[in-house]
Formats: C-alpha cells, sequence, structure tokens
C-alpha cells in the first residue's frame, strides 16, 4: 500500500516520502499515531505545499550531522580498562562502552550507530571505529584503550615470578652438584 509519511519513521523513511507499506502495518502501526496518511492526490497537494519546509528541515539535519562528525572526530575515546600484564582485557570495549562515554561527554549517541571493528575490542591499543550519522554519513573515532593492573593482579604477577626465579636457581643449583661431585 503506498503510503505518505507524516513524520520520520525508523527503517522506513522521512516526512514527506511516498512508500509502499505492508496494509497491516499502515493499519495496525503507521496511521493511528498518524505517522503515515494513504497517498492520495489531496495528500500529496499537501506535501507538496509543505515540500521547502521538509527540505529546509533535512538540511538542518544535515548541517548538525556535519558539525556533530567534527565533534566527535576531534574527540578522542581514552578508556582504561582492567587488563593483565600482557594486554588482554578482562572483558571488552562495546558499542554500550563507547557510548556510555559519549554520554560522560555530553553527546547523545544510540548504541546501533556505533560500530567497533569484530564488534568488541579485547586488547590494550588504539582502533578505529565508526559512528554512523545522517543519510549515510558517518564519523571515524579513535579509541585508545589502555590497560588498568589492579592490586591482586600486580600481587599474582609477583609471586608468579619469585615463583620462576626460584625454580631457576633450584635447576642451576642441580645443575652445578654433580658437577662438583664429578670433580671430587
Amino acid at each position: 500500500m503506498k503510503v505518505i509519511l507524516n513524520d520520520d519513521v525508523k527503517h522506513v523513511g522521512e516526512m514527506g516520502d511516498v512508500k509502499n507499506v505492508a496494509m497491516g502495518y499502515f493499519r495496525n502501526y503507521l496511521f493511528p499515531r498518524g505517522l503515515a496518511v494513504p497517498c492520495t492526490d489531496e495528500a500529496l497537494a499537501y506535501f507538496e505545499t509543505k515540500k521547502e519546509e521538509i527540505e529546509a528541515r533535512k538540511e538542518q539535519k544535515r548541517k548538525d550531522s556535519a558539525s556533530l562528525k567534527e565533534k566527535l572526530e576531534g574527540l578522542e575515546v581514552k578508556l582504561e580498562m582492567p587488563a593483565g600484564s600482557n594486554g588482554k582485557l578482562f572483558g571488552a570495549v562495546t558499542s554500550v562502552t563507547v557510548m556510555n562515554f559519549y554520554a560522560q561527554n555530553g553527546f547523545e549517541i544510540e548504541r546501533k550507530k556505533i560500530e567497533i571493528p569484530g564488534s568488541s575490542i579485547k586488547t590494550v591499543g588504539h582502533f578505529t571505529a565508526k559512528v554512523h550519522l545522517y543519510e549515510g554519513s558517518f564519523a571515524e573515532v579513535k579509541i585508545s584503550v589502555t590497560g588498568q593492573v589492579s592490586e591482586e593482579t600486580k600481587k599474582l604477577e609477583a609471586k608468579k615470578a619469585a615463583a620462576e626465579k626460584k625454580a631457576a636457581e633450584e635447576k642451576k643449583a642441580a645443575e652445578e652438584a654433580p658437577a662438583e661431585e664429578k670433580a671430587e
């Protein structure tokens, strides 16, 4: 069924777009909420009169998207995550983690719009992610993940290093002992 959208509808289109949708979708969702009207000559004429207003609104969205892109690309996402000495994170950096970082810095970005390579980051390092904006444009953001070694991890690593050192000393002593017996 052909309809004209009264408002922006996610995954369907924007205000003023003529779209084909299922009859049940229109009858049960779009029409009761005032999101669309049937495509008739009168409705087309009405939206033709509002065309300039709709285009101005779309242009404003493009401008907002461009300014947001500049701001996002200028801000590096710096995250400190618990990690082991080998650089592996205890957990992962996901789109939710990045969304929370932006929320703390005053940006409202949906989790679904953040695309992290491989869907998550599991090691310490520098990465690039995409944030999808209006009409297929996106911002490439830099993510810097540093390791945060906890006190417990430091203690465990110190014990492990001490045990390895002791084992090496015992092995060296064991190798020297037979050499001394042969000399006698």
